[in-house]
């Protein structure tokens, strides 16, 4: 199997997503539509519904609520983007545009704003209390993980641990309810429940562990993002910190002064010492640790080709290019 597997498997259903995304974009404010629609059609590769679809089918659930809540978890994510590229002062993504620099940072964050609150509209419609405290757990502890990373900001002395926290706040906590709403959506048992968020917290870690291996080494054609990106906005991610902890004396302090200052200007001699160090290394291995948990957490659940699909979801997430 493949991603592209994946897709034509739930192809029908990610079609309904799109449409109930179209439908609950619509605002009587042209501006609200025009960003909204700009950052959701730019090419994101929509996983976080994907899971709330493919954990849904993988209990039997037969509804329509499924499609609602896929495309909350995007608006979500998308709300997400536009105020991270708003605080990063980003420029680029997925080789276009951020909507900052096209719109300006005011309308990105009051659209993030308006896509929180239908989001919010949206899951009360479902008419679920367990889906309710899921989402607003998870965007409440979202907020923090974007306020923590913050905090990193030009910061050499974030340790692994650190780090970590950040990824299991601002990006697996996501994949983590997305993975936790179809099951509650399914019946599922509280175990079946614990293990979808499991498998959708690890899957999540590792599919971030990865971009930060990509930031150092992927194609800009690929990943729509410029070399060194993370650096640029001085962010200390875990191959940095682990080239900082295994490094000479002078790598250390060349990386340490990088993150401080920001900015691209040291990035040939960073990626060289990222290199000699085994940082994309160490990150991938960590990245395969994660995995192993997320799989091993779903392997409690009845053979099916939801099941396998999120099996090769999680190959996909560590094995990607983009």
């Amino acid at each position: 199997m493949s991603i592209e597997h994946i897709r034509r498997f739930i192809a029908q259903d990610m079609g309904v997503v799109d449409e109930v995304i179209r439908q609950k974009l619509h605002s009587h404010v042209a501006l609200i539509r025009q960003v909204s629609e700009y950052i959701i059609n730019s090419g994101g590769k929509r996983l976080r519904p994907a899971l709330v679809v493919l954990s849904a089918g993988s209990f039997g659930y037969t509804g329509q609520h499924h499609f609602t809540l896929a495309a909350v978890v995007e608006f979500i994510h998308t709300a997400t983007l536009l105020h991270d590229d708003v605080v990063d002062e980003s420029e680029m993504r997925r080789n276009k545009e951020t909507a900052n620099a096209l719109f300006g940072n005011a309308a990105s964050v009051l659209v993030g704003d308006f896509l929180y609150s239908r989001a919010f509209q949206m899951m009360v419609e479902v008419d679920n209390m367990r889906v309710m405290q899921v989402l607003a757990d998870a965007t409440n502890t979202i907020a923090e993980g974007e306020v923590l990373q913050l905090l990193n900001c030009r910061d050499p002395d974030v340790n692994e641990e650190n780090y970590l926290r950040v990824i299991r706040f601002k990006t697996a906590k996501l994949f983590e309810a997305a993975s936790r709403l179809g099951a509650i959506l399914g019946n599922a048992s509280p175990e079946h429940e614990k293990a979808m968020a499991i498998y959708g917290m690890h899957l999540g870690t590792a599919f971030q562990l990865i971009d930060d291996v990509l930031d150092y080494s992927g194609d800009h054609q690929d990943t729509g993002k410029n070399l060194g990106d993370d650096l640029a906005e001085g962010k200390p991610t875990l191959p940095l910190i682990h080239a900082i902890r295994t490094g000479n004396a002078e790598q250390a302090d060349l990386i340490r002064e990088a993150i401080k200052n920001g900015g691209i200007d040291d990035l040939k001699p960073v990626l060289e010492i990222i290199h000699t160090t085994g940082a994309l290394d160490y990150t991938k291995k960590c990245a395969l640790g994660e995995i192993e948990i997320a799989l091993s957490a779903i392997a409690c659940l009845p053979d099916s080709e939801y099941k396998r699909c999120l099996t090769q979801l999680a190959d996909f997430s560590v094995t990607r290019n983009h």
